[in-house]
């Protein structure tokens, strides 16, 4: 089996890194930074965002298991103190694929040239470069409400617990094939008016953004800053892709919910 380590970059972080990869090697698997069968994320959900990012273009043959070295983290369920464990776990044990949904962006332009795409493991934020977002909110090709505030974040059930919940979203386990519409600051007042609530989406349904007046954006993908100028509309959907993690034991996502929100 071949295998691929990525780090937080900090001292505790490389010395796991190199580490895990001495043991891995010493069990006879190959380290192969290109063809990963199995990606190590050695640091916290950023560092396995970081991940995700670098290798989209094989989710379907890559499975991802995260190490936390600072504040536990949705993504990475293993601590420094069982990294033995988790090198035979993976050097001896057939490990179970637990797959994830994931959201598409399409970004459409004014002049018709080439769409862009996107995937994101947490969230999209679309943002107007200066003021307030005006843009209209189509689902299912319907339109539903002209949106008028700070933004809007559109996240996967994964990245509900991330910048989804701090705008009053709710938080969705992993396995639901949906998306999540969360609101920014709207403005409500008796000319202008949103549903006020987060909306979320089943598999089946396309929602689409397109632009009232200010054409240009800034749209984040997860951890990703990016600057669009003459957008035509900006569609988003549940993906055909999936990410792909590698389970080695029960992953209790609501007993890290509260682990993580509720107790002290």
């Amino acid at each position: 089996m071949k295998f691929a380590i990525t780090s937080k970059g900090d001292q505790t972080s490389n010395a796991l890194m190199q580490k895990m990869k001495t043991y891995l090697l010493d069990f006879h698997l190959e380290y192969d930074e290109n063809q990963p069968d199995v990606v190590i994320s050695v640091g916290g959900d950023g560092t396995l965002l970081y991940a995700f990012h670098r290798y989209r273009n094989r989710l379907d043959k890559t499975a991802f298991v995260g190490v936390h070295t600072g504040h536990l983290g949705f993504y990475a369920d293993w601590v420094p103190e069982e990294i033995e464990k988790l090198v035979i776990a993976i050097a001896k044990t057939p490990f179970q694929v637990v797959e994830y949904p994931l959201l598409e962006i399409i970004i459409r332009y004014i002049d018709g040239g080439k769409e862009a795409r996107y995937l994101a493991l947490n969230e999209c934020t679309i943002k107007s470069v200066e003021g307030s977002l005006v843009i209209d909110v189509e689902i299912k090709g319907q339109l539903f409400e002209t949106f008028r505030g700070d933004g809007l974040c559109i996240s996967t059930p994964s990245g509900s617990t991330a910048y989804n919940k701090s705008l009053g979203g709710a938080i969705l386990h992993p396995s639901l094939q949906a998306i999540q519409i969360a609101e920014m600051a709207s403005i409500n007042n008796r000319v202008f008016r949103t549903v006020g609530s987060p909306l979320i989406l089943p598999d089946h349904h396309t929602c689409m953004f397109k632009p009232v007046n200010d054409a240009d954006f800034q749209i984040t993908i997860d951890h990703l800053t990016l600057l669009h100028k003459d957008v035509k509309s900006i569609q988003c959907r549940v993906a055909n892709e999936k990410i792909r993690f590698a389970r080695f034991r029960a992953f209790p996502f609501w007993q890290r919910v509260r682990e993580s929100f509720v107790c002290d």
